[in-house]
């Protein structure tokens, strides 16, 4: 029984979900990431969508609160509209 408590678990990057991370911000608003997604050679991979998230902070009484939010948007622009 102890010699399966000790196996290691191991954490593995799901190579078939890779993305490029990138962070746009206006340094005033928000920020906007725009991942693309990579096959496990680092080159793009152009069979999956481009994914927009924003990001930003709602002031309240008890002080900032961070909010993040899928953006649905074609490209970099539409997604700061």
């Amino acid at each position: 029984m102890a010699e399966a408590d000790n196996k290691e678990k191991r954490i593995q990057f799901n190579q078939q979900n890779l993305h490029h991370e990138e962070v746009f911000s206006d340094l005033t608003v928000g920020s906007i990431r725009r991942l693309t997604p990579v096959k496990p050679n680092g080159e793009p991979d152009k069979t999956r969508p481009i994914l927009f998230v924003g990001q930003s902070q709602v002031y309240t009484e008890q002080g900032p609160m961070p909010i993040q939010f899928p953006i649905d948007a074609k490209n970099l622009h539409i997604a700061m509209e």
